[in-house]
């Protein structure tokens, strides 16, 4: 079966390409590469010894999407990775993520139902949740008003999938809403590649470490939280990876109860930014330089996952810590300091 990857390149999407592989599935990827490097897809080649099909487009390219759906009638399913996703970075140019995030999906729905097998799995986030009453977060808890545009546009997804498939039930999909990627493939071949400054805390974290960053900010102590620092369920990239395969044979398998089914994928552990830098100086064996700056507009206290759904209805759980995430995230950045 051919599975198409939006955004393959990237972090959490190379990681899912090299899981597919391993099950046997022909995978092509699209990726616009803005925020994403071709060494990647030798990365993924060194891992799985099999170079997947790659094409460079850009979804909100309409013209080009059409040509390239003509030419792949055969593509069996789709996970969409391809979104801008840094939550500070969407606070500060909001029309960015809604033409990226909004436009490019609407664009590939609208040919996706055009195919003969019409299977997505979406990449959401536990942002849709906002600023959640009660933890562990559950599928049931409320959709909030978002904290950032990026988490509106995750809301704004979910709502145009769940739309499409009430008009066409041909249709089928899976959102995960996942909580926070880390770590990378324990070959350190492929791993969070940031361009630039990273958006997210484990980057930074190594990448200060190893002498990139002078320290890594912390965003606010004052938090209502036992040290003050937000909180959050850091998964394993691999572990969110496999996850993606299992949705993705939940649906073309007929296993759902509904066209559009949502899933939270963590590990049901809260872990605060403090946790976090001790957690890597253990595994790592440095000394990390951090210092407390304001907080940051849209960060959320805390949010982790009931992935009691996940477990039992997908068949699938976390395997891997957070010790684990961060010794394969500082390895990934050691090799591309000698590269």
């Amino acid at each position: 079966m051919k599975i198409l990857v939006t955004g393959g390149l990237g972090f959490i999407g190379s990681h899912t390409v090299i899981a597919l592989q391993k099950k046997g599935y022909e995978v092509i990827i699209i990726d616009n590469l803005s925020n994403s490097s071709l060494k990647v897809l030798e990365g993924i080649t060194s891992i799985s010894f099999k170079t997947p099909e790659f094409e460079k487009l850009d979804l909100r390219d309409k013209l080009g999407l059409k040509e390239f759906f003509v030419k792949h009638q055969d593509v069996s399913g789709v996970i969409h990775f391809a979104a801008s996703k840094a939550v500070g970075e969407s606070v500060e140019n909001p029309l960015l993520y809604y033409e990226n995030n909004i436009a490019a999906l609407t664009y590939l729905l609208q040919n996706l139902v055009k195919l003969p097998e019409q299977n997505i799995i979406f990449s959401s986030s536990c942002t849709v949740y906002g600023e959640a009453e009660d933890l562990p977060i559950s599928e049931g808890a409320p959709v909030k008003k978002a904290m950032s545009p990026y988490g509106n546009t995750k809301q704004i997804g979910e709502e145009i999938i769940t739309d499409t498939c009430k008009a066409n039930d041909k249709l089928k999909a899976i959102s995960l809403r996942y909580f926070n990627p880390i770590g990378a493939h324990p070959t350190a071949e492929i791993g969070e590649l940031p361009l630039g400054t990273p958006q997210n805390l484990v980057p930074f974290i190594t990448q200060t470490a190893i002498g990139k960053r002078k320290e890594l900010s912390v965003f606010g102590d004052n938090y209502p939280t036992e040290d003050g620092t937000c909180i959050r369920d850091y998964i394993h990239v691999m572990d969110l990876a496999e996850a993606h395969v299992v949705a993705l044979e939940r649906i073309m398998s007929s296993k759902s109860k509904e066209n559009f089914e949502v899933f939270n994928v963590g590990t049901g552990i809260g872990s605060s930014v403090l946790d976090v830098i001790k957690a890597f100086e253990s595994a790592s064996g440095e000394n990390l330089k951090y210092k407390i700056v304001d907080r940051r507009p849209g960060d959320v206290v805390a949010a982790y996952a009931d992935t009691q759904k996940a477990n039992k209805t997908l068949g699938w759980k976390a395997k891997r810590s957070l010790g684990q995430a961060l010794k394969d995230a500082w390895e990934w950045e050691k090799s591309q300091d000698k590269s």
